[in-house]
């Protein structure tokens, strides 16, 4: 049974699950690099980011978190989520080697990956390719199940779906603004360009999930973008 509470609890809740991964990516990916409390800080942020929808809807609204539904033969918005997968990683792919590879700010990128990553502990290839599995499988799950099943969800109870979508993808762009400015060196008109493309493919998956019903389009459409990211992250680290 479903205990709903009020509406301002339920957008307090919202704003700091909105807001939290930002002020997250700030403490350890700008302001700890470097620091023996990277990890655990890293650590603890994740687990509390990841934890809270949980806590909130079994605690709070006291209600059953129906996050698989799997209906037969087959998981719906599969194909939606392996078409605009690949289309995303092939247009990361060909942006990359068409206008960024061998420019001054992938040079400044490479450099911060290699800071970034020596910052986590990442010192062999075999290191890389763990971590790079771990954010293209576990972790794109992850935030399909945050941005997309709590905070989308929760948003559109309440609001037009555009309007949900908007929001939820907006929060979901902000921390990746910090992510991009500390690769690129700058938070200039070329970082809020490529963030904004991270809203923009936030979107893409936001409407996958409301018609869908289901996170494994989304899941899988993020998994992909993600694995495109990640072999280029690749070439820069070496």
């Amino acid at each position: 049974m479903h205990h709903r509470p009020g509406p301002r609890a339920t957008l307090v809740a919202l704003l700091a699950a909105a807001v939290f991964p930002t002020l997250a990516t700030w403490l350890y990916f700008v302001v700890l690099p470097g620091s023996r409390w990277t990890m655990p800080v890293y650590a603890v942020c994740k687990i509390a980011q990841f934890a809270f929808p949980l806590v909130w809807v079994l605690g709070v609204e006291r209600a059953h978190p129906d996050l698989w539904k799997l209906p037969s033969p087959w998981p719906p918005g599969l194909l939606g989520g392996l078409v605009s997968g690949l289309a995303g990683a092939g247009f990361i792919v060909w942006l990359w080697n068409a206008a960024l590879a061998g420019s001054p700010l992938a040079a400044r990128a490479a450099q911060a990956a290699q800071a970034k990553l020596a910052a986590f502990g990442v010192e062999s290839a075999g290191g890389y390719l763990l971590l790079a599995a771990f954010y293209a499988v576990v972790h794109s799950l992850l935030e399909e199940y945050y941005w997309r099943w709590f905070v989308f969800g929760h948003l559109r109870r309440s609001l037009p779906i555009p309007t949900a979508a908007v929001l939820s993808s907006a929060a979901f762009m902000s921390h990746h603004v910090l992510v991009v400015g500390e690769f690129t060196g700058s938070y200039g008109a070329t970082t809020w360009l490529l963030a904004s493309t991270v809203g923009a493919i936030g979107l893409l998956w936001a409407w996958l999930y409301h018609r869908s019903r289901s996170l494994y389009g989304p899941w899988l459409s993020h998994a992909l973008v993600d694995a495109a990211l990640l072999w280029i992250g690749y070439g820069m680290w070496r």
